[in-house]
């Protein structure tokens, strides 16, 4: 069965109880995992030939390099594919199965395996409040995804959110913010633009915990990974929010844009040096050819993709199914979602 989000989040169990997974999970489940089919369509465009159903009818060498190049297209990753090409054909040559079907749905298995690393990952919302401060390079859907994020916490989980509009170099980002904050009946906690971002972090936990706010986001300029200053920056309101609420930010989420393929594991790279990133939000799978980034990040950095966004709307961000990704990721037919 497909992650919900009460399998994303860690509740206290008087919570858990309360808010159940709800009578319209599993539909939004399914809608969900149809819509990710459709737009992975270009990754599996641009595998071409090398994933149909005819691979691997012959198992030779031929067969290996051609899944090989097809998952690197894809932006497996050069490690990723090596380990699980590696796998797959070392099982099959060893006296496992060699029918083309059941070869195709351990392909999908291992795709899975690979970008959990650490098994389901989830975030504990127990801490009173939960810290998680969110951080990205500009234009990959940031501010967006903390609005969703914010607005399920409130609205189906029932957690009381405060927002911190820590990205005070820029107004839009402030006020994208304050309109989710609207839609969702949160409080947003702002500062006059220009104001230091760390001020505003500090300002915005402080609140949330005089309130008694279950969780508390953070949102941070967005920065390129090379801007060496404002990296320094994030590592500076990320010691702020520790002075305010010791052991604080409790979760550190980073947005890639899918599209970018393998510049996204070059930003979290840099991301992960300047604050020790817990999670990644993979966002924009809404017509990428680069899905493969997911498992990239996860084999080469060992951090899980947490949620992922496949458009614009509200229930266009979910939780991470790897299941359900490397299904969309290999097979095209119209299947419901695995469980």
């Amino acid at each position: 069965m497909a992650r919900d989000w009460t399998d994303l989040f860690t509740l206290d169990e008087a919570v858990l109880a309360r808010v159940g997974g709800g009578d319209q999970e599993p539909e939004r489940r399914g809608r969900f995992f149809r819509r990710l089919r459709q737009n992975l369509k270009k990754t599996r465009d641009a595998l071409g030939a090398e994933l149909t159903q005819t691979l691997f009818d012959t198992l030779d060498d031929e067969t290996w390099e051609r899944l090989e190049e097809a998952l690197i297209m894809a932006d497996v990753g050069a490690g990723a594919t090596a380990k699980i090409v590696g796998r797959l054909e070392q099982e099959a040559t060893s006296g496992g199965t060699t029918d083309p079907q059941a070869l195709q749905e351990r392909l999908i298995e291992l795709l899975a395996e690979a970008a959990r690393p650490h098994g389901e990952p989830t975030i504990d919302l127990r801490h009173g409040p939960t810290v998680i401060m969110v951080c990205g390079v500009n234009g990959t859907g940031k501010t967006t995804s903390i609005g969703k994020l914010a607005s399920t916490l409130a609205t189906q989980l029932g957690q009381k959110v405060v927002l911190g509009a820590a990205d005070t170099f820029r107004a839009a980002a402030v006020e994208q913010l304050q309109i989710w904050g609207e839609r969702a009946n949160v409080e947003v906690v702002t500062g006059p633009p220009g104001t230091d971002p760390g001020s505003v972090a500090f300002e915005a936990v402080r609140i949330g915990r005089e309130i008694g706010a279950d969780v508390v986001i953070v949102d941070t300029a967005g920065r390129l990974h090379t801007q060496l200053p404002l990296m320094e920056e994030l590592a500076k309101v990320r010691r702020v929010i520790d002075k305010q609420f010791p052991g604080a930010p409790h979760e550190i989420l980073l947005t890639v844009d899918s599209t970018t393929g393998q510049n996204g594991l070059r930003q979290a790279k840099e991301f992960s040096q300047a604050a020790p990133v817990t999670g990644i939000v993979l966002t924009k799978l809404d017509g990428s050819a680069k899905g493969g980034i997911a498992i990239a990040i996860a084999q080469e950095l060992g951090i899980p993709v947490k949620l992922i966004g496949i458009g614009e709307g509200l229930e266009d961000l979910r939780p991470f199914d790897a299941t359900d990704f490397a299904t969309a990721l290999i097979r095209a037919e119209d299947d419901a979602p695995a469980g």
